[in-house]
């Protein structure tokens, strides 16, 4: 069950330690199946199926959010509406106008919400109250936003901003590739990507490629800076550290999971097992990443 990205939050308000208050917090926001007009619903569902909404292990809160999704494509309603508006265009003689298409449009996408498939999206998220982190497995800001709407929508005060370190992501990493050395408890991996700052935005990639320093030096002394970069922490965790501070592709390697047999018998016992190794794990992962990128911002810690 480990999260495979990691987006990052600051709680930067106290947060109450007991899962009962967050419990209660969410079931207001719990999530209702749409009706067959709705083209998106969103609310919180047990993260282990027939549970609470809130899974606590060793004081880590562990939530899911759900987006259903009406399927009705682009494609799908043009050809309808075309149908449509050859009807019409044969009673009123003449063809319809940009406003009338628009109006068929909303009528087709109407007469064709009911008829529509409904999609799910489960998105789980990671709070630590005693360390004020909260982490959502997403890979782009669209599931984020979603997810922090909703949030901001059922916890008072909540308060959480990205996490805003001292180095940027891609100043730190252009100077560990430029050093050809990684921060202290990291190795480089082969991912790499380094992006022009210039206009034309020229890129290199090395994809299951081990990096040669002086390529890569050589693309750094002529404008580009690493924006993505493959690495593995104290030889327990890989991932790839993105240019916003994104982490994603994270993976437990053999050797953790070969020293932590929890000799759990049942899902639920492994399930358990597996939240405290992967947030134990992490939680000192992500704080090893910031002292590597100078620390977290002060003002940001302040605010």
């Amino acid at each position: 069950m480990w999260f495979k990205n990691l987006q990052i939050y600051r709680l930067a308000n106290p947060f109450d330690k007991d899962p009962a208050k967050l419990e209660d917090a969410l079931a207001p926001l719990a999530f209702v199946p749409g009706n067959s007009l709705e083209p998106l619903r969103h609310g919180w569902v047990p993260p282990r199926e027939n549970g609470p909404l809130v899974h606590s292990v060793g004081g880590h809160f562990l939530i899911a959010h759900r987006a259903e999704k009406k399927l009705l494509p682009a494609s799908v309603i043009n050809q309808f509406a075309k149908a449509k508006a050859q009807e019409i265009e044969e009673q009123q003689g003449f063809k319809p106008g940009r406003k009338q298409m628009k109006e068929i449009k909303e009528q087709v996408t109407d007469e064709l919400m009911p008829r529509a498939f409904s999609i799910w999206r489960d998105t789980r998220i990671w709070i630590d109250p005693v360390g004020g982190l909260l982490v959502i497995d997403a890979s782009g800001s669209a599931k984020c936003d979603e997810v922090m709407q909703l949030l901001n929508k059922s916890v008072d005060r909540l308060g959480a901003r990205p996490v805003q370190t001292e180095l940027s992501p891609v100043s730190a990493m252009t100077s560990w590739l430029a050093a050809d050395e990684a921060p202290a408890g990291f190795t480089v991996d082969e991912d790499t990507e380094l992006r022009s700052t210039a206009q034309s935005k020229a890129t290199v990639r090395y994809v299951r490629q081990a990096v040669d320093a002086e390529d890569v030096q050589r693309h750094i002394a002529s404008g580009k800076q690493c924006t993505r970069l493959a690495l593995t922490w104290s030889d327990r965790v890989s991932f790839v550290l993105s240019e916003n501070l994104g982490i994603k592709r994270v993976a437990a390697l053999d050797v953790l999971k070969e020293n932590t047999d929890s000799g759990a018998t049942d899902e639920a016992e492994r399930f358990d097992a597996d939240f405290a190794l992967m947030t134990g794990e992490l939680t000192r992962m992500l704080q090893d990443v910031f002292d590597a990128l100078g620390g977290e911002k002060k003002e940001a810690l302040a605010a």
